[in-house]
């Protein structure tokens, strides 16, 4: 389900990198894809991220495939913990020396990321992988839109509205009502997830905040997990399968697209992020056989035109500000 920026940065720059925002400040300050020699050297953070965007929407692919043994609650679970375990080994993280405040915020990124993947989770669990993360996306956009407050975002929110009318086919009925809202749901705690992943960033050293959080998720996961699918979650085959979702949609694209923020400017990383709908719909038809039609990748194409047009108008507002 698939950073550290502010609530004003745009839906895709702030979906994965929970521990980004040194890097993106770096890259915001001229350490563009030129770094290194030749053209090659620029084309490596490109594709660390297109290979983190992969690895999170196959990893999803996967997990659906898995929610026939386990349940999507079950695979929430599994997923959450396993990538807790991983980060907990990686980051060490230190429990002493910070206050109450900062505790508290990384609880609320916890819960914010718990109940992200839950919702979304159940939401793969109902409609395709393509269409689920085109309404998940909508809420950080409608994020950017709400604290950008420029008038030319408020166009970017209709056309994604548009995608939103498209996709529901006149009635979200042909979608499953329930899945589309698990979704749209999704997104908002996605929204949530990005506020809090910023400032458990300015609180917390490293990863160690993302590696806390991602237990706090973990925690608040197990009693739902347990109560759905209870011993199913101790097969071994489960448990395998559990621990690569965690490692293809958490561990693996966390670590590619931090080492692509040291040498990527984040708007373009953020242009980047913006395709993730197509590549989920392209997860989708590849393992899940879940085929889209022309008016649902129409509908796909301006929710990503949305994102786009977003990043770059708040890109220009910047540039503008900093010039002034």
């Amino acid at each position: 389900m698939n950073v550290q920026s502010s609530a004003a940065e745009p839906a895709a720059a702030a979906v994965s990198v929970p521990e980004a925002v040194p890097a993106l400040d770096a890259a915001d300050h001229g350490s563009g894809p030129g770094l290194g020699p030749g053209r090659g050297a620029a084309l490596v953070p490109i594709v660390l991220v297109v290979a983190g965007g992969l690895s999170v929407q196959f990893g999803s692919a996967v997990a659906a495939l898995l929610m026939p043994k386990a349940g999507a609650l079950g695979v929430v679970t599994l997923r959450l913990a396993a990538a807790a375990l991983i980060l907990l080994v990686v980051c060490r993280p230190k429990l002493r020396g910070h206050s109450r405040a900062d505790w508290g915020t990384v609880v609320a990124f916890g819960v914010a990321m718990g109940g992200m993947n839950t919702l979304f989770y159940q939401a793969l669990d109902r409609i395709p992988l393509g269409i689920a993360v085109t309404l998940e996306v909508l809420g950080p956009l409608a994020l950017s839109v709400f604290a950008s407050r420029r008038l030319i975002n408020v166009v970017w929110a209709g056309l994604a509205l548009v995608g939103v009318v498209l996709l529901g086919g006149g009635g979200f009925d042909r979608l499953d009502p329930v899945g589309a809202a698990y979704a749209l749901g999704a997104g908002a705690m996605w929204a949530a997830y990005i506020v809090f992943s910023a400032r458990t960033g300015r609180r917390f050293p490293q990863a160690d905040g993302l590696a806390l959080a991602m237990v706090v998720a973990a925690v608040l996961s197990l009693p739902l997990g347990i109560w759905e699918s209870g011993a199913k979650l101790t097969v071994p085959s489960t448990l395998a399968l559990g621990a690569a979702v965690a490692v293809l949609s958490s561990v693996l694209p966390y670590t590619l697209e931090l080492m692509a923020l040291r040498r990527l400017p984040a708007s373009t990383f953020a242009v980047m992020m913006s395709l993730e709908p197509a590549i989920a719909a392209t997860a989708g038809f590849l393992i899940l056989n879940q085929a889209l039609s022309t008016t649902d990748a129409l509908a796909i194409a301006l929710v990503i035109g949305a994102s786009m047009g977003a990043v770059r108008s708040q890109t220009g507002a910047r540039k503008k500000r900093q010039k002034g």
